[in-house]
């Protein structure tokens, strides 16, 4: 039987992994600064995810949401404590996708509404109603046109999003904290302080979608945090398992549940939060969050210095490189040629940077290095 080939890929098979750096089955040693879309948060085979997932799957592996799984409520407590989201409610399943998925629906019934402000260059997943407010025709079959209204506004546009809100029939407004394959743009605190002003004003909920760059990748455990907003609801996934899937909505407490409302076979397995609450405790106990502050700041400067960098766009670890042409052909030097993998985004002209939160100054030297040699 063959693989459905659906994916371009790059002719390289690592067979292991260790904190920033995997390795291939001939030996070689490559310096990950794309961490598979973001998602290696704490590490490559952190010996703490590792013991504990080991752990709980000598105890139990899984068993459905039919029983009490005490895990979970583990979980929720310690996403409290370092979230800050006391009051919120915790809904596990186990995909970016599934969590935007369960999000919108959440909207639509809280507030008996369907169309939806999204914007533009916006990516949230590849299932239905995700795929309706992802700004990417071409990722759609036909069965998912006309899924339900979706209005499409400029990030960052005022005008725009008071017009879309006057007929109030929306249910909701979607956006990332950081645009991820969009190109690393991002809204800014005052348009944020803004949005959540008028989704309270036209009875429209505010749904903050934080699956690349929550759980400290911009340098905060939420990239919305550095507006100092409270959205409704809010999506995770990528980061929050180190790579193993897991995904969330945290729920504001007004929206009511009741049984059968969501529902999940796999979502907040034993395996999973086992997972998730590893990522939780290194990020904690190694105080990433400072590490993450600490990196950026040296390594933006860096890359200002840099021949050709046009813009250096994002916030914390989760970057995007913007040069004056395609960067195609510079992705594939700095992996063939030097070994460091890198990610590219639907803007054509951004390397997309995204290493474990975990990386030190001087193992990402090397990649400033690079840099420099190709381009000068």
């Amino acid at each position: 039987m063959n693989l459905f080939d659906v994916y371009p890929k790059y002719t390289l098979s690592p067979t292991s992994a260790k904190g920033a750096f995997i390795y291939t089955d001939e030996g070689e040693k490559y310096l990950d600064l794309y961490g598979g879309h973001g998602v290696i948060s704490i590490g490559h085979s952190h010996p703490h995810y590792v013991k504990r997932i080991s752990d709980q799957l000598s105890q139990i592996g899984f068993y459905s949401n039919s029983i009490d799984i005490p895990i979970q409520n583990e979980l929720a407590k310690k996403l409290t404590e370092q979230s800050g989201y006391s009051d919120y409610k915790l809904f596990l399943c186990n995909s970016g996708a599934e969590a935007t998925e369960n999000a919108l629906k959440l909207a639509s019934f809280h507030t008996k509404k369907k169309k939806v402000i999204a914007f533009k260059n916006s990516f949230h997943g590849r299932t239905a109603a995700a795929l309706n407010v992802t700004n990417n025709s071409k990722l759609s079959a036909p069965i998912n046109e006309n899924n339900f209204e979706v209005k499409w506004v400029e990030l960052n546009n005022e005008s725009q999003l008071l017009e879309a809100l006057s007929q109030k029939d929306v249910c909701t407004v979607i956006l990332e904290g950081i645009q991820g394959v969009g190109g690393l743009d991002m809204a800014t605190e005052n348009y944020l302080q803004f949005l959540q002003e008028q989704c309270a004003t036209h009875d429209s909920l505010l749904i903050l979608d934080e699956i690349q760059s929550g759980f400290g990748r911009s340098g905060k455990f939420f990239a919305h945090q550095w507006a100092t907003i409270q959205p409704d609801l809010i999506t995770m996934a990528k980061g929050m398992g180190n790579g193993f899937p897991i995904g969330g909505v945290l729920i504001n407490p007004k929206i009511e549940a009741h049984n059968g409302m969501l529902g999940t076979t796999f979502g907040g397995n034993h395996l999973a939060c086992a997972a998730s609450l590893s990522v939780l405790e290194v990020l904690e106990n190694e105080n990433l969050l400072e590490n993450v502050n600490q990196v950026s700041k040296k390594v933006m400067a860096d890359l200002a210095k840099v021949p050709s960098v046009k813009k250096v766009k994002g916030r914390g670890l989760m970057l995007g490189i913007e040069m004056p042409f395609p960067i195609k052909e510079l992705r594939q030097k700095l992996l063939y040629e030097h070994h460091i993998f890198t990610g590219s985004s639907s803007n054509p002209n951004v390397l997309r940077v995204l290493p474990p939160l975990s990386i030190s100054y001087a193992e990402f030297e090397p990649f400033i290095k690079a840099l420099h040699k190709i381009l000068s």
